[in-house]
C-alpha cells in the first residue's frame, strides 16, 4: 500500500508539479536547482569558502573523523525535510533520500555499517518513524552497505534541540545514547537528517568509538550555515 501510495505521488515533481519523469519524483530541472553543498570543513560539514577545517573542529576535534552533507539547508530542500520530518510525508523523505544517495560520496574506505541516528521511544512513537532510518536505508540501498538499525537506541530524551547552541546541546545529550549491538572494530557511517551543530553525531559517535568502533564517518542531506 506505501509502495503503491509513494509511486502515485512521485510520479508528480514534489515541487513544480510537472511530470517528475524519473523514479527520484523531483525533475532533472529542479533538481538542477538544490542549493548543493560545495566547499565545506571536512569534519563537520559546516559551509566554507573553501574545503579546509573549520576553526571550532580545530579548536576542538569532533569524534567524527568525516562528514559529508548533500546540500544547503536552504530552499527549496529546508521545506521538504520539514514535510518529511514533521508533516509524515514518506514521499519527500524518499525523494531526498534517493538524490542524496546520488550527489554524495560515501569515505573511503567504505563505511562497514550505516547507523541511523535514533530518536528515543516516545519522540519516535510520536512521530511514527525515524527520518534518519529512512535516509539511511536510501544510502544503503544505493551504496550497497548494510544498515544497523538496532546497533544503537536513545536512553533519555532530553529537551528539544532546536533553540539551544553547541554547548547548550552538547549538555542536553550527554549520556544519551547506548550501543547494544557489535560495532568492535567497525568503520560506522552516521546517518542523521540535518547538521546544524554537529552536537547529536558527537554524542553517537563517542559512544560508539566507546563501545569499540574504529572509525565514524557522517552523513546527512543537508548542513545549516
Amino acid at each position: 500500500m506505501i509502495a503503491r501510495f509513494l509511486s502515485r505521488r512521485l510520479a508528480l515533481c514534489l515541487l513544480c508539479h510537472g511530470p517528475a519523469g524519473n523514479e527520484a519524483g523531483i525533475c532533472r530541472a529542479c533538481a538542477a536547482e538544490l542549493p548543493v553543498l560545495g566547499s565545506a570543513c571536512p569534519r563537520c560539514a559546516l559551509p566554507l569558502p573553501t574545503a579546509a577545517a573549520c576553526p571550532g573542529c580545530l579548536r576542538r576535534p569532533p569524534a567524527i573523523g568525516a562528514a559529508r552533507c548533500a546540500w544547503h539547508y536552504a530552499y527549496p530542500v529546508a521545506q521538504l525535510i520539514r514535510r518529511f520530518k514533521h508533516d509524515g510525508d514518506l514521499a519527500a523523505g524518499h525523494s531526498l533520500g534517493l538524490l542524496a544517495a546520488r550527489q554524495l560520496r560515501p569515505v573511503e574506505p567504505l563505511p562497514d555499517l550505516l547507523v541511523p541516528v535514533p530518536l528515543h521511544w516516545r519522540r519516535r512513537w510520536q512521530r511514527g518513524f525515524n527520518q534518519a532510518e529512512l535516509v539511511a536505508e536510501a544510502l544503503g540501498r544505493a551504496w550497497q552497505l548494510p544498515v544497523g538499525r538496532r546497533v544503537m537506541c536513545r536512553i533519555r530524551a532530553g529537551a528539544s534541540q532546536q533553540a539551544l547552541d553547541r554547548r547548550q546541546r552538547l549538555a542536553n545529550l550527554r549520556d544519551s545514547f547506548s550501543v547494544r549491538g557489535k560495532v568492535q572494530g567497525l568503520r560506522i557511517g552516521l546517518v542523521d537528517d540535518v547538521i546544524t551543530t554537529g552536537a547529536t553525531l558527537d554524542a553517537a559517535a563517542a559512544a560508539l568509538l566507546d563501545s569499540g568502533a574504529l572509525s565514524i564517518s557522517a552523513y546527512a542531506l543537508a548542513r545549516t550555515p
